[in-house]
């Protein structure tokens, strides 16, 4: 069984207020130079083998449905 990682994150000219949030609280606790951006990962498992044709289904189904393309950017990749 093959598995497929969905990164997606907030495009690099959206406010991140999360990020922001951790990036302050990472701050107050003394970790100072760190900036934080928070998105979500999925993890896709694919039955039988991970074809081109299989691989472009997730790439479909990130912009579809797992990703909001108007403000996040994602990247789909095989996990080894």
């Amino acid at each position: 069984m093959a598995r497929v990682i969905v990164d997606v994150m907030p495009k690099a000219e959206i406010l991140d207020p999360q990020g922001k949030a951790v990036t302050g609280a990472l701050q107050r606790l003394g970790f100072a130079g760190l900036t934080v951006r928070q998105g979500k990962r999925f993890e896709v498992e694919v039955d039988g083998e991970l074809t081109d044709e299989v691989l472009g289904q997730v790439r479909e189904a990130a912009e579809k449905l797992l990703a909001n393309t108007v403000i996040e950017a994602f990247d789909v990749r095989v996990e080894q």
